[in-house]
């Protein structure tokens, strides 16, 4: 090493420290995804907790007790998010013929337009008893897995919940804990990290939160306006979608356009599409900035290599970590470079 100039040393360090941090990195992936049934609840309780934490802590200022105060936080999610899941299926339940029947239309109209021969829908539909028949047992046993899949998306529902509780009660020794489990030496950088780690998923799932409430409110009411089918449904997806930052808003709102197309024609596409686009507008250029200033700026390049690295990982919930986790990540860098850099 010695024989080597200054320069060719120095790449060679960074290159050992990188190639030791990926690794790491990597193996940690690895058993994330191994024992996601018990990591899964456990992220999803930060996030919850991330977002819970300013009503909790009124609620303590208020003199409550802790614990009450914790168990009053979890009881008003549970009504919230049951409303809200309640309001979304019924929309979607009610309205859900009509979104599939403008969709159908849709594509048959594209088909019947764009579509090569042999690949119509009805050339597909004509398939479709030999694909049944050829495919059955492999059916069967994916509703047999999707039956235990949903029970376990369940059991780590209510597991996340009772962590939230436990994260919410405890949340003033959390200080103490990390001080606890770190070198004596360095308590001070462990603790400035984690709280700076902390702060960007909080302030991400607060931001992500009021921007989806109002696009979803904009949305939902342009398209109530142009009285498109389904349009409360529409705007629920798009309150979900939001939470894939770029992905979510670019899939609900291609959907919305669809229903317009099917229903009501290209001039009314047209229009929803305009709304979607100055949607997309004012959450770019106002709502994110306003509202997300203080927290950890993403560029879109590193929020969609994020969103395509969790899909690859771990599916749909895979793209809703990965956003937040790199926010976190982001922040921790950025605690290190002005500590250290």
């Amino acid at each position: 090493m010695q024989l080597l100039p200054e320069p060719v040393r120095r790449v060679a360090a960074w290159c050992a420290v990188v190639l030791l941090v990926a690794g790491v990195a990597y193996v940690g992936v690895r058993l994330c995804v191994e024992f996601r049934t018990a990591v899964t609840p456990v992220l999803l309780a930060l996030l919850g907790t991330a977002l819970l934490g300013p009503l909790h802590r009124r609620l303590v200022k208020a003199r409550v007790n802790r614990s009450v105060a914790a168990g009053l936080t979890c009881v008003a999610v549970v009504a919230v998010v049951g409303g809200a899941v309640y309001i979304v299926v019924a929309a979607l339940v009610e309205t859900g013929d009509q979104i599939i029947a403008s969709l159908r239309n849709a594509a048959q109209d594209l088909a019947s337009h764009f579509g090569a021969a042999g690949t119509s829908l009805d050339d597909l539909a004509a398939n479709a008893k030999e694909l049944l028949s050829r495919f059955g047992g492999t059916a069967a046993s994916n509703v047999i897995s999707g039956v235990s899949v949903v029970g376990e998306a369940i059991a780590m529902a209510v597991l996340a919940l009772f962590l939230v509780f436990f994260f919410l009660r405890d949340s003033h020794r959390a200080v103490h804990t990390v001080r606890a489990l770190s070198p004596r030496a360095g308590a001070d950088t462990v603790e400035a990290i984690a709280r700076r780690a902390f702060e960007a998923v909080e302030g991400f799932m607060r931001g992500t939160t009021l921007i989806a409430l109002i696009d979803a409110v904009c949305i939902t009411a342009g398209l109530l306006i142009l009285d498109v089918p389904g349009a409360v449904g529409l705007g629920a997806l798009v309150f979900v979608g939001a939470y894939l930052p770029y992905l979510g808003a670019f899939v609900s709102g291609a959907v919305a356009v669809l229903v317009a197309l099917a229903d009501r024609g290209a001039v009314i596409a047209l229009w929803t599409l305009g709304i979607v686009l100055a949607v997309q507008v004012l959450e770019g250029h106002v709502l994110m900035p306003a509202i997300q200033s203080r927290t950890v700026q993403m560029h879109p390049a590193v929020v969609m290599v994020a969103i395509t690295a969790g899909a690859s990982v771990a599916g749909v919930l895979g793209m809703l970590l990965a956003v937040p986790l790199t926010a976190a990540a982001f922040g921790v860098v950025h605690e290190v470079r002005e500590r250290f850099v």
